[in-house]
């Protein structure tokens, strides 16, 4: 009997339990392995809870202070408690004239609901045209902004303006906050976040530009995004419990996550909620990152339990990756075919023409390429970021970030398990998640900034993970930055600035005075939009670029800069029902320092008036430039137009319904 069980026992001894029961079994054995921690001594949770107490203090610190800095700039820069109503009206300019226009109009409006029907039924604001002001500009943060003023009383004890902008300068303030605390989750110590902050505030030129325009959608949209990323950053840190992954989904779900890449099902909610607040908007249903999300996640439905560092793991990587890539680019096409939309072909134009592939005399795509904010950084910005510092810091510490990332993803590669704590000392800090992500964030927004100014604030937050080297190194570089910056930072608020137009004060003023209620103005889409908001009278066009009859309108009223005949201009202008036309002398004359970006000069490209090849040639063309020559008043010009009212800036001229021709 013996030599019979013999065998029996040793096949026994063979067989591999199920994964299940090794896993656990391998729990319980490794749980009573481990040896029963000792209670921390008081002290040590004392230190712990100062550390955090402290650190909390000065993120919210940091973030109110910052928000009553930018109070107290923009009271001194524009003197606005002295201002008239009009006066301070006049300080928002081109687009964001346009969105403080449609928060005054629900203020009026008798009802919410009223309200939001005249906005989604706009057909006071553009000649001809009705539009969905909430689809088209985005004015949701107005619609909430004029629910806030009237539902908490504040109609009572302060004015709308100041209400409004307060909420704009409050959630900068919560962006520098969550600028802080991803710092202080990145590094481990509250100090780094103290220098990000001070970082911004330094570099804010080149962050921000909430100092002149104060209702852009992105100064509504950008502290959601920090809180994004902050939350995002806590949820992808290595030594989350059960606990931090509950406390900080909901505020991934409130801040509308978009961006990360592990978050799937918050994402394709999100996104789906978007399309939905935006009037189905078809664009997100084709966006191919929805497309790469759902490849994504039917990969890993496919994905098979393989020993890591096997041949055939090797390979299924390969064969994943494969897949990804195949089924992302199935599915958008797929998409494409189902969902109606809209080719984003003036997108790519746009593209073309910057990366110098192609050229156009298309007024519109030279204007916006001539843009500011769309312009490559200068010397200039890499000089003042050079200057605070901020500059080496972030490229030293992206490259050792980068390598080590790299070298990880090699390892895993290989099959080899990464380190439970990552940190820079070992090397291995690439092994992180959030600094992966961190770091894959940086490299692609950061090249879209060095190709595209205006989206140079986002390159910023890729310095908060600078300062996982020691405490040592923000301190040293805070004192160094309080010494020579704090003095500028505060020399601005005592200088006292004053910004004030009393031209277009005074053409407002005629406007409100003179002008029928039914009157229909044309001009530059940036004065159209001051006009809406300061007197609400109708307008041929308006400051905003994501609609192609818009375009359009802006580029035929331009013409009145342009050398063309007093009757193509007349024809152009009562297409649109224009009953007063605005001639600013600022355009008509300007000195632009920019080569062949002036009004004018786009306009003569357009027109086929100046060839621009080694020297620019003039082509021939019997009319001089409408705007110099209609205020010459002589005919034809005077048949058309009846000058009505001018000052130093502006030109006013009545567009006559019946023409008299004159000798």
């Amino acid at each position: 009997m013996a030599e019979e069980e013999g065998p029996t026992v040793e096949l026994r001894q063979r067989k591999k339990p199920k994964s299940s029961e090794y896993k656990e079994s391998a729990k319980e054995e490794k749980i009573k392995d481990a040896p029963v921690p000792e209670r921390a001594p008081k002290y040590v949770l004392f230190q712990r809870f100062a550390k955090i107490f402290i650190g909390c203090l000065a993120a919210i610190t940091s973030g109110m202070m910052y928000a009553l800095y930018l109070s107290a700039y923009h009271e001194r820069k524009f003197w606005f408690s002295n201002r008239q109503e009009l006066e301070r009206e006049i300080t928002f300019q081109g687009d964001s004239a346009i969105y403080y226009s449609y928060y005054k109009d629900m203020l009026k409006a008798p009802s919410f609901e009223r309200g939001v029907y005249e906005l989604t039924h706009n057909n006071k604001t553009v000649s001809l045209k009705t539009i969905n002001a909430v689809q088209h500009m985005s004015v949701y943060p107005e619609l909430i902004a004029s629910v806030l003023y009237q539902a908490t009383g504040s109609n009572e004890v302060i004015e709308p303006v100041y209400f409004y902008i307060g909420i704009v300068f409050g959630l900068q303030g919560i962006y520098v906050t969550a600028l802080f605390v991803t710092s202080w989750l990145m590094s481990g110590t509250w100090l780094a976040g103290m220098l990000t902050v001070a970082w911004f505030i330094i570099n804010r030129v080149d962050t921000t530009r909430i100092e002149y325009s104060i209702p852009l959608r992105e100064n509504w949209a950008l502290p959601y995004f920090a809180c994004q990323v902050a939350a995002l950053t806590g949820f992808l840190k290595s030594n989350l419990n059960t606990y931090g992954e509950v406390r900080y989904k909901p505020v991934l779900c409130i801040t509308v996550n978009s961006e990360v890449y592990e978050v799937y099902k918050i994402y394709i909610f999100s996104l789906f909620l978007g399309h939905l607040l935006q009037f189905d908007n078809s664009a997100l249903l084709v966006s191919p990152l929805l497309s790469l999300v759902a490849a994504l996640m039917l990969a890993k439905c496919l994905q098979l339990n393989i020993k890591k560092g096997t041949f055939v793991a090797k390979k299924m990587k390969i064969i994943k990756f494969y897949l990804v890539c195949t089924l992302t680019v199935t599915l958008n096409i797929i998409m494409k075919m189902l969902v109606p939309h809209k080719e984003n072909g003036h997108m790519l134009k746009f593209l073309e023409v910057k990366f110098g592939l192609t050229m156009t005399k298309n007024f519109t795509m030279n204007w916006l390429l001539c843009q500011e904010f769309l312009q490559a950084p200068s010397q200039d910005f890499f000089l003042r970021l050079t200057q605070s510092s901020l500059l080496p810091f972030y490229v030293l510490v992206l490259a050792i970030c980068f390598i080590s990332m790299m070298q990880a993803i090699f390892r895993r590669i290989n099959g080899n398990s990464p380190k439970e704590t990552a940190t820079l000392e070992d090397g291995r800090i690439g092994e992180r998640p959030e600094i992966t992500y961190h770091v894959i964030h940086t490299i692609l927004l950061g090249s879209l900034a060095m190709v595209i100014e205006g989206l140079v604030w986002r390159l910023l937050g890729a310095t908060r993970k600078a300062l996982t080297l020691s405490m040592a190194v923000p301190t040293i570089i805070g004192l160094s930055l309080w010494k020579e910056f704090f003095p500028r930072l505060m020399a601005e608020l005592t200088e006292l600035q004053e910004v004030y137009d009393p031209d277009t004060v005074e053409l407002m003023t005629w406007i409100k005075r003179q002008a029928p209620v039914t009157a229909v103005f044309a001009g530059s889409p940036q004065l159209m939009g001051v006009i809406k908001l300061c007197t609400g009278w109708m307008v041929t066009s308006l400051p905003l670029y994501n609609d192609e009859d818009l375009l359009k309108r802006n580029e035929n009223v331009y013409q009145i800069y342009s050398k063309r005949s007093a009757e193509d201009i007349y024809k152009i202008l009562t297409s649109y029902k224009a009953n007063y036309l605005i001639v600013e002398d600022a355009i008509c004359n300007e000195v632009g320092t920019m080569r062949g970006c002036r009004v004018k000069d786009l306009l003569d490209v357009a027109n086929g008036h100046v060839i621009c090849e080694e020297g620019d040639k003039l082509t021939y063309t019997k009319y001089g430039r409408f705007c110099h020559e209609v205020k010459i008043n002589y005919s034809p010009y005077v048949n058309y137009f009846t000058r009505v009212y001018w000052n130093r800036s502006y030109f006013v001229y009545k567009i006559n319904t019946v023409i008299s021709f004159q000798s």
